[in-house]
């Protein structure tokens, strides 16, 4: 199980850094991607605020991983989870479709707190 609790974690970490960089990279589309597109002429700053807002998410789980140990990275999950939950209303509430928040928000939500779950057994 520890392989497991682990592997999910550099994962769940890897790939909110490379959510965080195509948002910093790609916006238009990575804002279409997440459920709520953006305007064309809409002031990107925002869509960099979550780019880097995500990157640093992902970088802080590594760290915590590599340098605290995996029941500082449980708490973490734990308290992250707020985001992908927070993501689901905000795509519902601004006209994305209930496919992408319960099928990529909320099901994210659901594996980053079985990851807190494995990393608290371990």
């Amino acid at each position: 199980m520890t392989v497991a609790a682990y592997t999910l974690a550099v994962v769940l970490d890897l790939f909110v850094v490379f959510i965080g960089a195509r948002f910093l990279l790609r916006p238009l589309p990575s804002a279409a991607g997440y459920g709520v597109p953006a305007k064309a002429d809409g002031d990107r700053a925002y869509l960099t605020v979550k780019g880097l807002r995500d990157l640093t998410f992902g970088l802080l789980g590594l760290a915590l991983l590599g340098f605290a140990g995996a029941r500082a990275e449980a708490w973490y999950m734990l308290l992250v989870a707020l985001v992908p939950l927070g993501d689901t209303l905000i795509v519902l509430r601004h006209g994305g479709t209930k496919a992408v928040a319960y099928g990529i928000h909320f099901a994210t939500a659901v594996v980053v707190l079985v990851s807190a779950g494995l990393l608290f057994a371990v």
